[in-house]
């Protein structure tokens, strides 16, 4: 009887077994930066989305742009009531220095000069209640309609949002101001002859250069409005009331300015944030006078840095229950 074939045993080992090969580790250095690139990336694009949410929401409202209609008006205003007085192309007056008054005279002779009568004639109460109108209601308006708590629900941070929210503001700024020096201009150009520029000084420059000007005196305005936009966004910051934040940011306008014109309290006229608003007509001479002009850009950058600081200390241990 056949006997029965072995048990399979275990299959003959050709050698011991190599071990695998460890995988290189990454180096620190690249993923140190792919960490900051992923911990940079999302913050600066919702921070730029952050931004452009607060422009749209902004200039969105009706009375925002209500307010950017009646700015508008105020050029077209002035140079149907100097077209009117003067009749058909009546003389105007002489070159005379950098106030309001003294622009009209030279309207007649050259409508670029209505540029710089709108931005004088608007610079003290109707641009700023502009301003304070869109700064006042920057933060207490959202809390009044009780969507800050759901901005804040977002990885906004206050911080970023209260940047957003003056970054905004000072947007509003330029783009008002840019409003009436366009505004000025076309109706400048309808109503009266345009050519070569006599500046205060008494220099003739050409038109283009007039023109740049013009420009830079409407980025002097915009600066000019620093500081009160500041000013504007640390009252909304203290109440609730969207209405209560634009009073009384208005009135402490009509305060300042009351104040900037009493002989008596001329000691403090140079630390009001008004105080060399007017300081644009500088640009219109040659040369240029900077010395107002610098301590403008001072005066405002005091004003945003000491109410931005308030304004981010009260938001940022602000109890948020609407």
């Amino acid at each position: 009887m056949p006997s029965p074939p072995p048990a399979p045993g275990p299959a003959p080992s050709a050698g011991p077994a190599p071990f695998p090969e460890p995988s290189p580790e990454p180096s620190p250095e690249p993923a140190a930066e792919a960490g900051a690139r992923r911990r940079s990336g999302p913050g600066a694009l919702w921070a730029l989305g952050l931004f452009r949410s607060e422009l749209v929401t902004v200039f969105r409202r009706w009375r925002t742009l209500a307010l950017l209609g009646v700015l508008a008006a105020v050029p077209l205003l002035i140079g149907i009531a100097v077209r009117i007085e003067t009749g058909d192309g009546g003389p105007g007056g002489g070159g005379h220095g950098g106030g309001g008054p003294a622009f009209l005279t030279q309207i007649t002779n050259n409508g670029l000069f209505l540029v710089f009568a709108a931005l004088a004639a608007t610079l003290p109460l109707f641009l700023p209640m502009a301003v304070g109108v869109v700064a006042g209601d920057a933060i207490a308006g959202e809390a009044s309609a009780g969507t800050l708590r759901y901005l804040l629900v977002a990885p906004a941070g206050r911080t970023r949002l209260l940047l957003a929210k003056f970054t905004a503001v000072l947007a509003f700024c330029l783009v008002a101001t840019v409003t009436v020096a366009v505004s000025a201009l076309a109706v400048g150009a309808l109503l009266f002859p345009l050519g070569e520029v006599t500046l205060i000084s008494g220099t003739t420059i050409t038109l283009g250069e007039g023109l740049l000007r013009a420009l830079a005196v409407a980025v002097a305005v915009a600066v000019s409005l620093t500081g009160f936009a500041a000013l504007g966004l640390c009252v909304s910051t203290l109440t609730n009331s969207g209405i209560a934040a634009m009073a009384a940011t208005v009135g402490l306008l009509i305060t300042v300015q009351i104040v900037n014109t009493i002989p008596q309290l001329d000691v403090v006229h140079p630390y009001l944030f008004p105080h060399y608003w007017l300081s644009f007509a500088d640009l219109l001479r040659a040369p240029v006078h900077w010395e107002e002009l610098l301590r403008n850009l001072g005066l405002q950058t005091l004003y945003a840095a000491v109410c931005g600081s308030v304004a981010w200390a009260r938001f940022s241990n602000r109890d948020i229950t609407v």
